[in-house]
């Protein structure tokens, strides 16, 4: 996270990708937090981009995360919407560029094919269990959806949702302001 005076950091943010029964389900709390105050409680941090075929999640400060999806967006174009190529690209462009390794966020990214956790480290780490989850409350909602995974068979948008709710019982920087976006026909 980025350094403010005083000490200040922005925390916000939980999301959760699922990947269940050929559904696709991401979550997103809305919460952005500024030292000890909640400064916005229904903050849009997940989307579906390229006509709704690829669905994208960001945590971290908020116009970092912008830039970074709009140079996502464009590595997807270039690379006729091959997820992984451009995920790929993307963390050589962001790890390599001096105005770009300077961003504080993290990305998730996921299609038909694949899902991915994008950090400006150069990492782009793909899911061995259908989960991926960033932000503030990301371990809380992690381990929420990796017990539903396991003793249930919830679809993944229940799983998502659960999940979230979970993390925001829990986090102090995950609210109840959940979004979901989902990929079907998979």
């Amino acid at each position: 996270m980025p350094n403010f005076p005083n000490s200040i950091r922005v925390r916000s943010t939980t999301v959760l990708l699922v990947r269940r029964h050929h559904q696709i389900a991401m979550a997103g709390d809305g919460q952005v937090t500024l030292g000890d105050t909640i400064i916005k409680g229904n903050a849009r941090k997940i989307r579906k981009i390229r006509n709704g075929s690829v669905l994208v999640g960001f945590a971290g400060a908020t116009a970092d995360a912008f830039t970074l999806l709009t140079k996502f967006e464009a590595k997807l174009d270039q690379f006729q919407g091959q997820l992984e190529r451009a995920a790929l690209e993307l963390s050589k462009d962001w790890r390599t560029d001096k105005y770009l390794r300077n961003l504080e966020a993290l990305l998730i990214t996921a299609d038909k094919t694949g899902s991915f956790l994008i950090s400006g480290k150069g990492d782009v780490i793909a899911s061995d269990d259908g989960l991926l989850a960033i932000g503030s409350g990301s371990m809380y909602a992690l381990s929420a959806a990796r017990a539903l995974m396991k003793h249930t068979e919830l679809g993944a948008r229940e799983i998502a949702l659960e999940s979230l709710k979970i993390a925001g019982e829990i986090c102090i920087y995950t609210n109840s302001e959940i979004q979901i976006e989902e990929l079907h026909n998979l």
